[in-house]
C-alpha cells in the first residue's frame, strides 16, 4: 500500500510530503488501537534494559527500533510513536531560541541513492516552548523519550555564548528527557565549526554536566557524532570518545548526516542544483556501521550506542546491532519504505535471533566486533 502512497508523496517536494506525513500522524493519534493493530509487533526477546545502575532503574526498551531526531522537532506526536511500533523516539533537535530555519526549498530526495539532503536550519519552537508543551503531555507509560538539543541557528553565537546556549536547552528539557542527546556535529557557526573540535566539546560537556548535577538529575547524556570520512579513517573520534567518557557521557549516537557527497549515483547536475545540506540514508550505511563498531571496540562495549544512517531493512538493522549498536533509529528509511518498515525490522530481527541461536536482542550486540 505504501508504494502507491509513495507515488503521491513523491509528487510533492520533500518538505511538503513531510508535512503531509505529520498530519497523517496527528489523525492516527485519534485511533491508537487501529494503528497498533496494523503496525506494532511485540516480543519479549526484543526487550532490553539500558543504563541500569545501583542508583537508577534503567530504561526498558520494548524493542530496539527508534525514531531518529528530525521528524518530531517539537515533540508534538509523542503519543503516536509507540502505537506505530517504535521502542523509543528522539524528538528535536531543539535549540535554546526558536528558529524558522533556512529558506525553502531546504529538503530534497535522491531516489537513485535512497537518500535525502536537507538544510532545514534547525527549525523548531525553542527549548522553553517545547518544555511547556511536554509539561502538558502525559508520556505513554513505559515509552522511552530522548530529546536532542543543538545550538541555536545563529552563526553569531560563538564560544562561551554557544556553550551557554546548549546549557539553556538542557536546563529546560532535562526534566522531560529519558535521555538527552547532544547534537554536537551540526555546523552552525560563522566559521562552520562544530562542537566536535576537542576543546569545544570539553567545554560543552563540562557545562551540560554541571547543569545536570545542579538539577540532581541522573538522565543519561549521549553525544551524536558525524560520520567518518571513510570506513577506514576515523579522524579524531578517539579523542572525542575519551573527552566524552571523562565527563561521564553514557552513550553515543552514530551518526549524524554528512556534508560530503561520497559514493552517490545521482548525477552532478542534480547535486549542483540542490547545493549544500546534510546527506542521510543508504550512502551513509557503511560509514555509520564502521563508526558503531569502532566506538564499541574503543569502549569495550561498556556503554550503549545508537546506530543511525541508512537502516532501511531488517538485514541493515541486524548488521548494526552485531557491529555494536544496542539500538537503531530510522528516518530516511521511513521515507522510502513507509511505516510498515518498523514492524518488518522487528519481525526480521526476531527471525535472525532464532536463526543464529540468540536468546534475546541484547545477546546480539557487538557479536561481530
Amino acid at each position: 500500500m505504501y508504494r502507491a502512497l509513495r507515488l503521491l508523496f513523491f509528487q510533492l517536494d520533500a518538505e511538503s510530503a513531510h508535512g503531509l506525513g505529520v498530519r497523517a500522524a496527528r489523525i492516527g493519534r485519534l485511533a491508537p488501537a487501529l494503528v497498533r493493530g496494523l503496525f506494532r509487533f511485540d516480543d519479549e526477546r526484543l526487550e532490553q534494559t539500558l543504563w541500569k545502575t545501583d542508583e537508577r532503574e534503567g530504561l526498558l526498551f520494548a524493542n530496539p527500533v527508534g525514531l531518529a531526531a528530525g521528524f518530531d522537532k517539537n515533540a508534538e506526536l509523542v503519543h503516536f510513536w509507540p502505537s506505530l511500533g517504535f521502542g523509543f523516539a528522539e524528538v528535536g533537535s531543539v535549540t535554546a531560541l526558536p528558529s524558522e530555519g533556512n529558506p525553502r526549498p531546504r529538503a530534497f530526495r535522491l531516489p537513485a541513492d535512497r537518500a535525502l539532503i536537507n538544510r532545514m536550519g534547525l527549525n523548531n519552537d525553542g527549548a522553553e516552548a517545547v518544555a511547556r508543551h511536554l509539561a502538558k503531555t502525559n508520556k505513554p507509560d513505559g515509552f522511552v523519550l530522548g530529546i536532542n538539543v543543538a545550538k541555536t541557528h545563529d552563526p553569531a553565537i560563538l564560544g562561551e555564548e554557544a556553550t551557554e546556549d546548549f546549557r539553556t536547552s538542557a536546563r529546560h528539557l532535562l526534566p522531560f528527557a529519558d535521555y538527552l542527546a547532544l547534537n554536537v556535529s551540526c555546523p552552525n557557526t560563522a566559521e562552520g565549526k562544530t562542537f566536535e573540535e576537542p576543546e569545544a566539546l570539553d567545554g560543552l560537556l563540562r557545562a551540560v554536566m554541571e547543569e545536570r548535577a545542579a538539577q540532581n538529575s541522573r538522565t543519561p547524556v549521549l553525544v551524536k557524532l558525524s560520520p567518518p570520512s571513510s570506513p577506514d579513517d576515523m579522524g579524531n573520534v578517539d579523542e572525542l570518545i575519551a573527552i566524552s567518557l571523562n565527563h561521564g557521557v553514557e552513550g553515543f549516537i552514530a551518526t549524524n548526516t554528512a556534508s560530503d557527497r561520497e559514493g552517490l549515483q545521482s548525477n552532478n547536475s542534480t547535486l549542483e542544483r540542490i547545493g549544500n545540506g546534510g546527506l542521510s540514508g543508504q550512502p551513509l550505511s557503511e560509514r555509520s556501521t564502521a563508526l558503531v563498531r569502532h566506538i564499541y571496540q574503543q569502549t569495550n562495549g561498556s556503554i550503549p550506542i545508537i546506530g543511525v544512517g541508512g537502516i532501511d531493512s531488517p538485514e541493515a538493522a541486524y548488521e548494526r546491532l552485531r557491529a555494536g549498536a544496542s539500538l537503531i533509529q530510522l528516518y530516511t528509511g521511513l521515507v522510502y519504505e513507509g511505516p510498515a518498515l518498523i514492524k518488518r525490522i522487528n519481525k526480521g530481527l526476531l527471525h535472525f535471533l532464532e536463526r543464529d541461536g540468540f536468546q534475546s536482542v541484547s545477546g546480539v550486540v557487538g557479536a561481530d566486533s
